[in-house]
């Protein structure tokens, strides 16, 4: 059984992002694991394992343009389902 059932995934565009506030900010008040934030102060690529992707969804629309968003259900997929 998996702790945090929804892989997410997205990118950010924006200006001045830092990913290490952006990591920061996550892992503080988004329960969740397996957290990657990476990029520059234009674009950065999230990908991250949790519960409430909205959460993560509304905190990085708050920091720029979101787009190629990906959430998908690891525990559907382990069941050879579609996520």
């Amino acid at each position: 059984m998996l702790n945090y059932r929804f892989d997410t995934q997205l990118l950010i565009e924006g200006h001045s992002l830092s990913e290490d506030k952006i990591h920061e900010y996550i892992t503080k008040n988004i329960e969740g694991d397996c957290l990657i934030a990476v990029g520059d102060e234009d674009l950065i690529k999230i990908h991250f394992h949790t519960n409430t992707p909205w959460k993560v969804l509304e905190y990085c629309a708050s920091l720029g343009d979101v787009f190629d968003i990906v959430v998908e259900n690891m525990d559907r997929k382990g069941n050879g389902l579609k996520g």
